[in-house]
């Protein structure tokens, strides 16, 4: 409950089919598309914190003159440091020639990012550090245009050490070990090759060099180029790329792990990690956006020729629930409808927990991204006392009296603001001795709801992963209130197992229901489980990934859902508080009924969609018994 955890990165791409001039006199500025990108990045801001970017590239400028510019930052408000940066030298003409500033044509020959193509990334550092250097978008830089290439992605491969290898057995030297700079590399050495393939085939023909330039502009395969260089991409990725001459891409991975959505018109095509996103932006319909096909990437020729092709074979849709669960905006139609039956579907188990005692028990949530859930929570409560109060009505009979129908009628369960964040504080910025007490000051509760020692307080959360913020904080603070037994409700099942497709959640013992496993054995005398399930990893640690297999599932194999979620409630429940503590989780299959589009639960059950996936568990596993930190890819 509010654990600190750390996800996937913000995309935005933005091409502008008219020229500049068209925008500056339908719009009344030629600044439409940055002002739509500015936008787009606010929008997803929840999505990356850690640092902000974005890029511009001039169509047809001539030689001498910048066609590409970029602006990074990684202050504490990354996106107002880049716009401040990029809008500096816009609010320097309009204080010395401000008819200049509505010149589109002067804009854009003497103005950094007054141009067609716009790229934008937010930033969540779950691999390599937050210097400035690990911002997207990056940059391979070179002196024919269509040799530059400039990424930004939301992305994490589990296989990065392979493919560096392979960049290292073509003789490159890539400057870091990291996702960004070795998926830059790979693509941008097929991009070299796409080059030198059409050079000669152009040079055998005859032409001269200012024609092969210019007829490799034109014929530049991208969709070959991203077929070649993802082969060995093992992952979750949406990856975006501007060409220096011209194209652009959005390539999205073969099971759907990371979202991509797009919309396009005559005017623009927009592409960003969310629909609802786009469709603030644009004042469109849901219905006008579009999702990039698993294994599929939107290319935009220079020409403003906009396909959608196939790179990589699609395989199973594994999109990712947590996205669905927690990360994505609730704004979304679909999100929002789902995110309620989570919760209504949890509705039959919690009053069971009270015994349909609605009278002494009190629903609430914490975080507010929990609201969601709770509505739809209530909704199913509701529902399942309707049939309570049909049935006492009808077991009446002859009996029935206004008074005696009206009390069943009043039966309402109890719904308060329990939980307020009455202090702006963002306590993801605190480190992590800090952090507990400022979550503590961050969050009041309302006194007086609660009659003391008698009522039951039910509180819903998005999801419970570490425990260690519910533990140190908040169970303290509900108990504030002296209620006789609190109930804490994730709406997403326990998290058992690590992730490695680009939310920061890699290490195992970080984990509240694979700790409790883990006690469960030792009460049980059952270590010898532990140090099986280690050596049957350690005797796979050097096969490839294709051949190995989860054994980490062997550790919770002796114990059902609820035996580990009484322990989670045993472990995470202070010493010092007086209020009993019980903790329901979703069910897996209750995920599925809720998100069935969605389908990538590994979180919960260990089925990682690609090979790589076992191989990060079954580190994370040695690591776990041999003391390491880290992540294991």
């Amino acid at each position: 409950m509010s654990d600190q955890i750390k996800h996937e990165c913000g995309i935005v791409l933005i091409r502008l089919l008219k020229p500049l001039e068209y925008y500056q006199k339908k719009y009344g500025t030629w600044r439409y598309g940055l002002n739509k990108l500015y936008l787009l990045m606010e929008k997803q801001h929840n999505r990356g914190q850690d640092g902000a970017g974005a890029v511009n590239l001039k169509l047809d400028q001539p030689a001498g003159k910048q066609y590409f510019s970029r602006k990074r930052s990684n202050k504490a408000n990354p996106i107002k440091d880049v716009f401040t940066q990029i809008n500096a030298p816009f609010q320097k003409l309009q204080e010395s020639q401000p008819e200049l500033l509505e010149d589109s044509v002067y804009v854009k020959e003497n103005l950094p990012f007054a141009g067609e193509l716009y790229l934008g990334h937010l930033r969540y550092g779950t691999f390599g550090n937050h210097s400035i250097d690990y911002v997207h978008p990056v940059m391979r830089e070179n002196n024919w245009r269509s040799r530059n290439l400039v990424l930004a992605g939301n992305f994490n491969l589990t296989n990065v050490d392979e493919i560096f290898q392979s960049l290292f057995d073509l003789g490159q030297h890539p400057k870091d070990y990291t996702d960004t700079v070795t998926i830059l590399e790979n693509v941008g050495h097929f991009l070299d090759e796409e080059n030198q393939l059409l050079f000669r085939k152009y040079k055998n023909e005859g032409k001269n060099n200012r024609e092969i330039t210019f007829n490799i502009e034109q014929e530049l395969n991208i969709r070959e180029i991203l077929e070649r260089s993802s082969r060995r991409w093992d992952g979750g990725y949406a990856i975006a790329g501007v060409v220096g001459h011209g194209d652009a891409f959005v390539a999205r991975d073969p099971w759907g792990i990371r979202p991509a959505c797009y919309y396009q018109d005559d005017e623009i095509v927009v592409v960003a990690s969310e629909r609802p996103v786009i469709q603030t932006a644009m004042n469109i319909r849901s219905t006008q956006i579009k999702e990039i096909k698993p294994g599929h990437a939107l290319i935009i020729k220079k020409n403003g020729k906009v396909t959608e092709e196939l790179v990589r074979v699609p395989q199973t849709r594994k999109s990712c629930s947590f996205e669905r669960i927690y990360f994505s905006r609730g704004s979304d139609r679909t999100i929002y409808t789902e995110r309620k039956m989570l919760g209504r579907l949890l509705a039959p188990k919690i009053l069971e927990k009270v015994s349909h005692d609605v009278e002494n028990t009190v629903f609430s949530y914490i975080p507010n991204t929990a609201e969601t859930a709770f509505y739809g929570m209530m909704e199913g409560v509701r529902k399942e006392m309707d049939q309570v109060k049909k049935k006492q009505i009808l077991d009446l009979g002859d009996k029935m009296t206004p008074e005696a129908l009206e009390k069943i009628l009043n039966r309402e369960p109890r719904v308060e603001k329990i939980a307020i964040k009455d202090v702006k504080m963002r306590t993801f910025i605190a480190d992590d001795n800090s952090r507990d007490d400022m979550v503590a000051h961050v969050y009041d509760v309302t006194y007086g709801v609660v009659k003391n020692q008698v009522d039951t307080l039910v509180v819903i959360d998005d999801s419970i992963v570490r425990g260690t913020t519910l533990k140190k904080s908040i169970l303290r603070i509900l108990d504030r209130l002296h209620p006789k037994k609190i109930i804490i409700v994730s709406s997403a099942p326990q998290i058992r197992y690590p992730d490695c497709y680009g939310i920061d959640m890699a290490v195992l013992n970080d984990f509240c229901a694979f700790a409790a496993a883990i006690e469960l054995l030792k009460d049980e005398g059952k270590e010898h489980v532990i140090q099986d399930v280690y050596q049957k990893c350690k005797d796979q640690q050097n096969l490839p990934k294709e051949e190995i297999v989860n054994y980490v599932k062997e550790i919770y194999n002796g114990f059902n859902d609820e035996q580990i979620s009484a322990k989670i409630a045993e472990m995470l429940t202070p010493e010092d508080i007086d209020a009993e503590v019980e903790v329901v989780y979703q069910s897996v299959e209750n995920l599925h009924k809720a998100c069935p589009n969605d389908l990538g639960d590994w979180y919960f059950t260990g089925n990682y969609p690609t090979p790589g996936g076992h191989k990060v568990v079954n580190t994370a596993f040695i690591n776990f018994v041999e003391g390491k930190s880290g992540r294991a890819y």
